[in-house]
């Protein structure tokens, strides 16, 4: 049974290939035209190591000055000793350019349709199906989309994972005045074609060992959406995950009959919603989302945090991070800059 490999690079590209049984990473990798830099291929230079996030492996011998117990510990690996026993993610610390591989490719979808699910998002839906190859991406990743009738591109994260039948989906924020917003409202049509870069991005979910703490502002729901539809397909991820999702009004708040399903197929899931400028009517969590972290939970209980959303909220928990001293927690983010065009 062959595996599929993704490698994930410090410029945001990934590269997916299949590896064979009991085969050699390195040579998987090279055989697809990944050209990872190596030297010794006998586990001592240190070359082509890496880090796997997500999968299980196995590796050969590796000589202690290439790495460390601890670097072991954190799941970094030689390429040129490892055999991968499942589908797996590696991120490598360098630009995919060092490899002379092939960058993201442009691919081509329909609209399916437009669905509007607040007064401010819609989800447009893609059917990238045509050419019968599977689009791969990693959840938590995003496509750069060309849109109809211009020469500008903006980049959406997927919000759901890869499957069979490359159904897409990009939750769009509607601005007043936006190239996106004003094609959606006007002009849009199903069939209309659509051509994308994917994937792209860093932002995806890794090796689950600790508890899940999930943070969406806005529209960066999209990427989290894909995470959760990943961990709800593999009936959980053996840790407990929460979801906070903040937006400014309780009418912004979209896809929570989805969210809520979570709860039925990931066990250990809490959804918290959190209204920074709620109306009096608003029950629920008000503020910003910092002000609902628990700390001392935190502290008990080290999880992973995953944030999507306006550079001001990643930020702002950033901060509150470090004023916590919560070192054994790991941070792992995506900011996006809402375009005003």
């Amino acid at each position: 049974m062959t595996h599929k490999v993704a490698f994930n690079f410090a410029d945001g590209k990934t590269l997916f290939f299949a590896v064979q049984p009991n085969e050699i990473l390195l040579d998987a990798a090279l055989r697809s035209g990944i050209n990872i830099p190596l030297d010794c291929r006998e586990g001592v230079c240190g070359t082509c190591q890496g880090r796997c996030e997500s999968g299980d492996y196995t590796q050969e011998y590796v000589d202690d000055e290439a790495l460390s117990a601890l670097d072991l510990a954190q799941r970094k690996m030689l390429s040129c000793q490892t055999r991968v026993q499942s589908d797996a993610s590696f991120y490598f610390d360098f630009a995919s350019s060092l490899c002379s591989a092939v960058g993201p490719a442009l691919q081509r979808g329909r609209v399916s349709a437009v669905e509007q699910v607040s007064p401010s998002t819609a989800i447009l839906h893609v059917d990238a199906s045509a050419d019968g190859q599977r689009l791969d991406y990693l959840p938590g990743q995003y496509a750069r989309l060309q849109i109809p009738g211009s020469e500008s591109k903006r980049s959406y994260s997927f919000a759901n994972q890869p499957n069979a039948t490359n159904q897409l989906q990009f939750l769009i924020r509607l601005l007043p005045d936006g190239v996106m917003s004003n094609y959606i409202r006007e002009r849009c049509q199903v069939g209309d074609e659509i051509s994308f870069e994917a994937p792209l991005g860093a932002f995806y979910l890794r090796h689950v060992n600790k508890p899940l703490l999930l943070v969406a502002g806005g529209t960066g729901l999209s990427a989290l959406l894909g995470m959760l539809d990943d961990i709800a397909d593999r009936g959980g991820c053996g840790q407990p995950v929460h979801l906070y999702y903040g937006v400014r009004n309780a009418e912004d708040l979209c896809e929570t009959a989805r969210i809520e399903a979570y709860a039925e197929r990931i066990p250990g899931f809490r959804y918290t919603p959190v209204i920074s400028d709620a109306s009096p009517g608003w029950e629920g969590k008000r503020g910003y989302i910092t002000e609902h972290f628990d700390s001392a939970e935190l502290h008990d209980s080290p999880c992973d945090i995953y944030v999507c959303g306006p550079p001001p909220m990643v930020e702002s928990i950033k901060v509150w991070l470090q004023d916590q001293t919560l070192d054994s927690t790991r941070l792992y983010f995506e900011k996006f800059a809402e375009s005003n065009t």
